[in-house]
């Protein structure tokens, strides 16, 4: 019996954002890797009517295929009209319309038993409409901001609930995320914790020394993974600096923030020691995993950060706030500390655990139970108890 699944993800990487929804990527890449799995994939891309589609955001995208082979999946990259800070029903209405067409004719010449949606807004709103039109079942994931954010703007919300109550099954990155769900006023009984997974062959602790040496790093140093964004917190860390001489901080990733930090840390007399490494390509990430002494991510809110797993699962200890799946993660206090939002606390949680010599193996050991087999299980189960099927 073949399950066959329409993942719906306007999270997912391309020539032009290759780190953009790599954990999306990698889920689907190990489902369609399943037996009796029939996946095709649908990832839509927003972009801004003329002329603001020749902004340097917008533009690159107009290029991309519209249909191409990418890591061993067929994906197909529709595109819908965006208006910038015009979201809600807007969104929702033209990412369906731009949508449609494709999904009937895919579904015609072989139908689909099962939507997946990867994200709660917009996929999930947009999955619920087509959905309705096929007359088949839906699921959607809940990561992070997609709850935490779009679940409560006034423009959203409603949208984002809709969604929820009308789905055969839900997902959720981690236990405290499902109780954000829950607190939304989703159905508990329908919700099911699906973790992450990490590539533990490839995220895995090498020889610090060597891994700073290729770097020409020296000293004691912190890393940061996430985008440049207020949410994220890079502006603690560079505070937080002032108190931790002579050790760097890397700040791994891109955003509109950039400048801004680049200007803090000018202020604070720490700019020699902050270093803006950009987005680095995912394949990278275990060399810089490595050279770090501890991963420090003091965010606002969280799912469950795959940079987390990843810095485990290399043997560096984390520095992490009170959000999302944090306590479920973090049980031994040689693989990191929960701290709080504040440059204070974060030098102080960052002094002790610079200084001490972290067992790698304990710390990689909080990280061996997420892997992608283990999570490609629980897809699978999932979304054939939603089909009526079993795979």
């Amino acid at each position: 019996m073949t399950l066959r699944v329409l993942t719906l993800s306007t999270l997912f990487p391309d020539m032009t954002r290759p780190n953009f929804g790599v954990f999306v990527e990698r889920q689907c890449r190990e489902l369609a890797s399943r037996e009796g799995v029939d996946l095709t994939v649908i990832a839509p891309v927003g972009i801004a009517p003329w002329p603001l589609s020749r902004h340097p955001h917008y533009a690159p995208l107009t290029a991309l295929p519209e249909q191409q082979r990418w890591r061993d999946l067929t994906v197909y990259r529709p595109r819908f009209t965006v208006m910038p800070k015009l979201g809600g029903w807007f969104t929702i209405a033209s990412m369906t319309r731009a949508v449609w067409p494709l999904v009937r004719r895919l579904h015609d010449e072989a139908p689909f038993d099962v939507i997946d949606a990867s994200f709660f807004y917009p996929d999930g709103p947009v999955a619920r409409n087509l959905a309705k039109h096929l007359g088949i079942p839906y699921s959607v994931k809940a990561r992070g901001a997609d709850i935490h954010y779009w679940g409560r703007l006034p423009a959203t919300r409603k949208a984002v609930v809709r969604a929820g109550h009308d789905a055969a099954g839900l997902l959720a990155v981690s236990e405290a995320m499902k109780r954000s769900m829950v607190a939304l006023g989703l159905e508990a009984d329908k919700i099911r914790v699906h973790y992450t997974g990490v590539d533990l062959d490839r995220f895995a602790p090498q020889d610090r020394a060597a891994a700073k040496a290729r770097l020409h790093l020296d000293g004691r140093v912190v890393l940061c993974v996430g985008n440049l964004i207020t949410r994220k917190g890079q502006d603690l860390l560079i505070r937080a600096l002032v108190d931790l001489p002579g050790v760097t901080l890397l700040l791994a990733g891109h955003g509109p923030d950039r400048a801004a930090y680049q200007k803090l840390a000018d202020e604070l007399g720490v700019a020699e020691r902050v270093g803006f490494l950009g987005a680095v390509p995912h394949e990278e990430l275990p060399a810089v995993y490595n050279a770090a002494d501890v991963m420090a991510l003091p965010s606002m809110s969280e799912g469950l950060a795959n940079a987390w797993v990843e810095a485990l699962a290399c043997g560096t200890p984390i520095a992490i706030s009170d959000v999302g799946g944090a306590r479920e993660l973090l049980s031994d206090p040689e693989a990191g500390r929960i701290i709080e939002r504040t440059p204070e606390a974060l030098a102080t949680a960052l002094r002790e655990l610079l200084a001490q010599a972290p067992n790698r193996v304990a710390v990689r050991k909080a990280a061996l139970r997420f892997t992608w087999a283990t999570n490609g299980d629980a897809l699978v189960d999932h979304l054939s108890v939603i089909a009526g099927k079993r795979v």
